[in-house]
């Protein structure tokens, strides 16, 4: 026999030694949860393509915020599906429109719940665009002015942070502007810094009753550039951005890793609608084991460098205690 052999089994020969060595590891204060909120619904409506994941009527809001907090999740994403559309996307910056609604039902239910308001308006325009369309067009900064004023008034109904989703170039420092002239300087801004002109958002654009004809590749990155997806996200830290985020995150761990050694702020990822639906679509088949697949690209996406996985799995791992 060589005596010069490494043998690594040695510290996988049980689950005490498994867990002792493990190099990464993931437990609730990892996640956020995104959630779709419905104004004027009567009650729950499910999402075919992302099973398991309902929209939630507006006047339920108080109640699943209670239930995802007793589940131990410390943060949420909102996402609003608007029934007040019109060209600008104006609701979105109402002072009672959904936005705010949303983001003062979660702090006044539970005021220790961190509360990111996705600030963009795919949700709240005719044409499903993120902004503001003059000639098939999205004007980059008139849609920078009008995220200034959905990102003061989700503020002033208590979000914690702003997350700008829109792609708009400049749209970090719009924000910071709009936030600290209005006396926001404690509102954090978590940016959509890299975010690829995914096929992946397909069920996402279910949940959100999205109306989009055509695609976002004007604004959004293509999925074939690196060098790009980093300049992205620097030039967002650059302009104020406290968090950055790689979105989607599966198809995209080289890139999160590139960002990672390239900044020091926190980093999150989003495990995005068709990351989630291919996994939960096939357990269904009986192809794969859910949880253990769910875990295993979790912990993938964490070991890449994100500090922050924002995912549609995070309240059954929690509510099923597999993660505390």
């Amino acid at each position: 026999m060589q005596h010069d052999i490494q043998r690594l089994r040695r510290i996988r020969q049980t689950p005490q030694m498994r867990d002792l060595f493990r190099e990464t590891s993931l437990s609730l204060n990892d996640l956020a949860l995104p959630i779709f909120v419905e104004e004027g619904a009567d009650d729950y409506k499910a999402i075919d393509s992302m099973p398991g994941v309902m929209r939630i009527p507006e006047k339920r809001l108080a109640y699943e915020i209670e239930r995802i907090a007793k589940a131990g999740i410390k943060s949420v994403m909102t996402f609003g599906v608007s029934h007040h559309l019109d060209a600008t996307g104006s609701d979105a910056w109402a002072e009672d429109g959904l936005v705010t609604r949303m983001s003062r039902i979660c702090k006044e239910t539970v005021p220790e719940m961190v509360v990111m308001s996705d600030t963009c308006f795919c949700e709240y325009t005719s044409h499903g665009h993120c902004g503001v369309v003059h000639d098939g067009v999205v004007d980059n900064d008139e849609t920078l002015h009008n995220l200034g004023l959905q990102a003061v008034v989700a503020a002033q109904a208590g979000a914690d942070f702003i997350a700008p989703s829109a792609a708009q170039d400049g749209q970090v420092r719009a924000i910071r502007l709009a936030l600290d002239a209005a006396g926001f300087h404690q509102t954090g801004i978590v940016s959509y810094s890299t975010k690829f002109a995914s096929a992946l958002y397909g069920p996402f654009r279910d949940a959100a009753g999205s109306c989009l004809k055509g695609d976002r590749k004007t604004y959004q990155m293509d999925p074939m550039n690196r060098r790009e997806a980093i300049r992205e996200s620097l030039i967002d830290e650059q302009e104020g951005a406290d968090m950055l985020m790689v979105k989607p995150a599966g198809a995209y761990l080289d890139i999160l890793r590139d960002v990672r050694e390239r900044s020091n702020l926190p980093l999150a990822a989003y495990q995005v609608s068709g990351e989630y639906a291919m996994i939960k679509l096939a357990a269904q088949a009986g192809a794969i084991d859910e949880t253990r697949v769910a875990l295993e690209t979790l912990g993938s996406i964490k070991r890449a460098g994100a500090d922050l996985i924002f995912s549609y799995f995070a309240l059954s791992l929690a509510e099923n205690k597999i993660l505390s």
